[in-house]
């Protein structure tokens, strides 16, 4: 290693570079050329001119080691401090953006302990207390904090509830899928951007609601109904309170038990024709996530596993797309530990119900 982690050289290293400039300074006394001196030692010119330089004024002493650089550095205490002033944010600071870059960092330093680090140096006390460069998350502005909390208090209700009946907890969300595929990066020649060709005046969707499907001790099921939209006039593009009943009636069939249904609040959801039946049936019950708060639904996770697994894919007709869309839910369907890992990314679990306790 070059750089230990406070930067400059490390003791082994300084030792080593002093016993060749020491081997310089014995050969400027012989009265050896520096090309050769140069070629010998097997370091530059311009380094072997600036030690004759030394030499010449001070010395075989001159040649000799200072010891190690005394570069500032920021201590432990120092950075838990940096680290709760970045957590307020680049905003809070006077910036314009919500980016921190390292020449922010480093100008937040220089302003609170007068301290001048090199970029160079920021980044890599930003690695070693575990920082790295991120894709932040967008989150709604109107988003309620403390109702999400208290929401989540509810989920865990939900939780309970399926416990105490022997039911599956289900989540639910919907999205919408087109003949033009997510981007992302691909490897291509430098000045010639890949391009991938897709159809431009495709207006063709394919929209789909989909269960994730949890209870412990039991593997994770995945649940799906897709919608195709017709480019007819008049005609429904998402789905009614009819489709969300069938799909529910449809896992309450395929799981054989009762489901705790966790969704959002979409207007369809909170149907009169759907609480209805909820109220008639007791193999199903209901409970709401708090506005603005998709990160607590594992479907959004599941979204994204198959936006990245379409990535980049030309689609030529809507048959490609929904092809390629039933194959990837398939897939998932088969990996129970990516349903899984969809809910571990919400930052809920799932507790195991409590057994009864035996009487005395």
């Amino acid at each position: 290693m070059r750089y230990p982690e406070g930067g400059g050289l490390t003791a082994e290293r300084r030792a080593f570079r002093e016993k060749i400039r020491l081997r310089a300074g014995e050969r400027f006394a012989a009265g050896e050329k520096t090309a050769v001196i140069a070629k010998d030692l097997r370091v530059s010119v311009r380094s072997v001119e600036r030690w004759r330089r030394a030499w010449r004024e001070g010395g075989m002493e001159a040649l000799r080691s200072a010891g190690p650089a005394n570069s500032p550095t920021v201590t432990d205490a120092q950075f838990a401090v940096l680290e709760k002033e970045l957590g307020k944010g680049p905003s809070a600071h006077g910036f314009d953006d919500e980016r921190w870059t390292l020449a922010r960092v480093q100008t937040v330093i220089r302003r609170r302990w007068r301290l001048s680090l090199s970029v160079a140096t920021v980044w890599r006390l930003l690695e070693r207390h575990g920082w790295s460069w991120q894709a932040p998350a967008r989150r709604a502005l109107e988003r309620d904090e403390h109702a999400v909390e208290v929401e989540e208090g509810g989920v865990a209700e939900g939780e309970r509830v399926a416990a105490a009946h022997g039911a599956w907890i289900v989540f639910e969300e919907e999205s919408g899928f087109s003949m033009t595929p997510p981007r992302v990066r691909t490897w291509g020649r430098r000045g010639h951007t890949p391009v991938i060709r897709v159809r431009g005046r495709s207006r063709r969707r394919i929209s789909v609601a989909a269960l994730c499907c949890y209870k412990p001790g039991v593997e994770s099921r995945l649940i799906h109904r897709p919608r195709n939209h017709l480019l007819l006039k008049g005609a429904r593009k998402n789905f009614s309170w009819q489709d969300y009943r069938d799909l529910l009636v449809r896992a309450h069939i395929q799981l054989s038990g009762p489901i705790v249904v966790v969704w959002d609040n979409l207007n369809t959801h909170l149907a009169a024709g759907l609480k209805r039946y909820e109220a008639e049936h007791d193999w199903l019950t209901t409970v709401r996530l708090p506005p603005y708060a998709p990160d607590l639904n594992p479907v959004e996770a599941l979204w994204s596993l198959l936006r990245r697994a379409m990535a980049n894919t030309a689609f030529d007709t809507p048959d490609d797309l929904d092809r390629v869309l039933r194959r990837e839910l398939r897939r998932i369907q088969l990996r129970p530990h990516l349903i899984d890992g969809c809910l571990t990314a919400t930052g809920l679990t799932l507790a195991p119900p409590t057994p009864p306790r035996k009487p005395q």
